[in-house]
């Protein structure tokens, strides 16, 4: 490890995996391609939950969206905001002697619980701006014997607030090479309906992209300059999926499975066939800096460091499934689902599915959705999903990953994969108790808040929801009283 370790993260904003270097034939990445290629790329990266602000909680604190409070978008008129006693990476990175900033967009609070040193907020897509204001950053940096953590959160590839724009139409610093991606350009992912709306947003979004990759090499170029690229590890990531139906505030894969690369200094590249979630972030930067928080003795924050998984191309013991946890988008969005992932199965557990699923505004808004609505099919269609599937969903979803990478087909009444079901259903329970999930549900009820009952003789029937045809609990299984936390 370097004498001085410093961090830089860079945090986009509903970018997916439309990057050269993973994959996307139809768009030029090549700052984000080259920084892949000196570090580890993550081929299985999971946000937690498909939200902006709820993803950033979770990076900067380790812990889900559940446990730290963040259980939506930042909204102080909606107080939705971490809880005041949860430990942040500035707060912990301020008391082990480090100077901390951030620059660009933040969409976490309240300020007192991310006490970054130096702020610089702003909704600016100008990258030039925030490269200088990154560069001005780090040549003080080299200066001072206290070595940093710097992130930068780009507002691209954002949708801005037209109803199909990103944010395009500005002209911004001379820097800055515009693109010109058309409709005919684009590639359309398989979540969304190919249609003139959407093959226009697309090329929208692919100009917003261009744009973004030029601020990270600028940014980079910075670092480079001030001598502080050796000492300094580097992590790029995104916080939720594209903004588009069927994918953001979704936990399908197009939603929460997100580009992470990662350039340690003295590691070489690699392509790591790990699942790791954003949990393992904050752990991840402690452990590079030596901060003696790395581990969290208390047991409340689960992720683990990736600092072994860098420079490795193979697969290591316990990296194998992944949790996510959601519970709002808007204020106005509550729809709690949890999730369990492995290699393999996908098991979605939906605890609202009585409820229509909610419509972010930038998405009921886009273009896309007005021609997905206007369909003239019979079945109206996102994507391979039906239209009434994504808003009407079940109690429980199991996907075979291998076979239905778009989960699309529904396993759970099929008897070839109960006892499949009933595995990932108990990891997700234990997971659920472990984080204290006040969304674990008997009977439609929160084990958690009639936990005292249990102890006392309650009898709970151990079935997901309520049966209004037969709701008594003279018979049965029932749930036992177990430990939380």
């Amino acid at each position: 490890m370097p004498e001085k370790p410093n961090v830089l993260l860079f945090i986009a904003d509903d970018l997916g995996k439309q990057l050269g270097c993973y994959g996307a034939k139809d768009i030029s990445t090549p700052n984000i391609d080259q920084l892949s290629n000196e570090g580890t790329r993550f081929e299985y990266a999971f946000a937690s939950t498909a939200s902006c602000s709820g993803s950033r909680s979770v990076i900067y604190t380790g812990l889900h969206t559940h446990q730290n409070g963040q259980y939506g978008l930042a909204s102080h008129r909606h107080h939705f905001v971490t809880f005041d006693h949860v430990e942040t990476m500035p707060h912990l990175l301020n008391q082990f002697g480090y100077q901390t900033g951030i620059l660009g967009k933040i969409h976490v609070g309240p300020s007192n619980v991310y006490p970054w040193g130096e702020i610089k907020e702003s909704n600016t897509r100008d990258v030039a701006l925030i490269a200088d204001q990154a560069r001005e950053f780090f040549e003080k940096a080299s200066k001072s014997p206290d070595p940093f953590c710097l992130t930068v959160g780009f507002i691209d590839p954002h949708r801005d607030s037209t109803r199909g724009g990103f944010g395009n139409d500005t002209l911004y610093d001379p820097r800055i090479q515009q693109a010109d991606y058309s409709p005919d350009d684009v590639e359309v992912p398989s979540f969304i309906s190919d249609s003139p709306g959407t093959r226009l947003e697309l090329s929208q979004y692919y100009n917003s992209i261009h744009r973004l990759d030029q601020g990270v090499g600028m940014t980079l170029n910075a670092l480079s300059d001030a001598g502080l690229a050796k000492s300094t590890l580097v992590i790029f990531i995104s916080d939720n999926g594209p903004p588009f139906i069927n994918s953001k505030t979704t936990l399908y894969d197009a939603g929460v499975r997100l580009p992470l690369i990662i350039r340690h200094p003295l590691k070489t590249p690699a392509v790591s066939p790990n699942l790791v979630s954003y949990v393992d972030i904050l752990p991840t930067i402690l452990d590079y800096l030596g901060h003696p928080r790395a581990e969290d003795k208390s047991g409340k924050r689960i992720g683990r460091s990736l600092i072994s998984l860098l420079g490795n191309n193979s697969e290591l013991p316990g990296f194998d499934h992944v949790f996510g946890s959601h519970t709002f988008h808007e204020v106005t969005n509550y729809w709690p689902t949890r999730f369990i992932r492995d290699r393999r199965f996908k098991y979605h557990r939906n605890l609202a599915w009585r409820l229509d699923f909610p419509f972010a505004a930038d998405l009921y808004g886009s273009l896309s959705w007005e021609d997905i609505r206007n369909s003239t099919e019979k079945d109206i269609m996102i994507g391979d999903r039906k239209l009434k599937d994504y808003f009407f969903r079940p109690p429980e979803e199991l996907y075979d990953l291998q076979n239905d990478p778009n989960e699309i087909k529904n396993l759970v009444e099929d008897p070839a994969y109960t006892s499949v079901l009933a595995a990932l259903r108990s990891k997700l329970e234990d997971w659920q108790r472990r984080t204290e999930d006040p969304w674990l549900y008997r009977d439609g009820v929160s084990l958690w808040f009639i936990r005292h009952h249990l102890t006392a003789g309650l009898k709970v029937p151990d079935r997901l929801d309520l049966d209004i045809d037969e709701p008594g609990n003279r018979e049965g299984t029932f749930v036992e009283a177990r430990q939380w936390g």
